[in-house]
């Protein structure tokens, strides 16, 4: 058998949507990752970056953080494993948000686990 991986890389759009197409008959679970890495602006004072994720259309997690590393590079991670039902679509978001800085990359990321 051979596992599946599904990636939607959103370049420097503030949001990455992903669909997991439901498997006929089987119920899989994914390693799910969500990444955002921003552009500190050199002269952002008070910034923050935001990332938030939905699965199928729900709030499973958000953050906001103080930017730091101005003129650099910073960023936010969120890893869990998800369940896809049988016979089921699972639509996937992550959302970013920021001030005093701009969206270099957002990736959404599923790899289906053996067990």
């Amino acid at each position: 058998m051979t596992l599946e991986y599904w990636k939607y890389d959103a370049g420097t759009d503030s949001v990455a949507s992903l669909v997991i197409p439901g498997a006929l008959g089987r119920a899989r679970t994914f390693d799910l990752d969500a990444t955002l890495l921003v552009h500190v602006l050199p002269e952002a004072v008070g910034g923050f970056l935001e990332l938030t994720v939905e699965v199928d259309g729900k709030r499973l997690w958000a953050r906001r953080i103080p930017s730091h590393n101005p003129g650099e590079t910073d960023g936010l991670e969120y890893h869990c494993r998800l369940t896809v039902e049988a016979d089921e679509d699972c639509r996937v978001r992550a959302k970013a948000n920021c001030k005093g800085a701009r969206v270099r990359s957002l990736v959404v990321e599923a790899r289906e686990t053996a067990y």
